[in-house]
């Protein structure tokens, strides 16, 4: 029996759980300037971007949706930028390759996160910006949860961030808006 000539590891149900998250941006209401929300864990005193577990029959994107809304409190949508991507577009097929998509909604990046003997988590990270009225929604979060969201301007939220894995997520995240020239 043949085996692939590129490392693989095989994770069957109950050895993984899937989550999804976001990046949020808004522009600050009083002078224009990009800002991300962040989350900050009162009981732990970290602070953090908001994802969650996936539910039965969602979709990634819009477990990213929802996830963000509960814990920030903040309705969003996945915002279309223009970013490095392997997927093809849709219906094309092409080679395997690294192409520039324009206005597409595809994770900025992918977190596997070993839990030890709970398996691994595996994270889909999305960029997305408010929706509606922008107005903060109370009551949002699961009763386990003890969170302040707060908006801060990026560059210092990219600081602010207490895991160096979320400093650079959320960096590439500014990156690709502040290229994009949207949000």
């Amino acid at each position: 029996m043949a085996s692939s000539p590129y490392p693989t590891r095989t994770y069957l149900p109950g050895q993984f759980v899937v989550s999804a998250g976001s990046i949020l941006f808004r522009r600050a209401p009083e002078n224009g300037e990009l800002q991300m929300c962040l989350l900050y864990h009162t009981i732990k005193d970290e602070w953090l971007l908001p994802k969650g577990r996936k539910d039965c029959g969602e979709s990634i994107e819009t477990t990213a949706v929802r996830e963000t809304y509960e814990e920030t409190g903040y309705k969003c949508k996945l915002s279309p930028c223009n970013m490095s991507t392997r997927a093809p577009a849709h219906g094309v097929h092409t080679k395997d390759m690294i192409r520039e998509a324009e206005q597409v909604t595809e994770p900025i990046a992918i977190t596997v996160r070993d839990q030890g003997l709970d398996g691994v988590k595996i994270i889909s990270w999305y960029i997305s910006e408010l929706d509606g009225d922008g107005q903060k929604v109370e009551g949002t979060q699961m009763d386990t949860e003890s969170f302040a969201s707060q908006f801060i301007d990026a560059e210092k939220a990219l600081r602010t961030l207490t895991f160096k894995g979320d400093q650079d997520i959320a960096a590439k995240a500014l990156e690709i808006v502040r290229h994009t020239g949207t949000i």
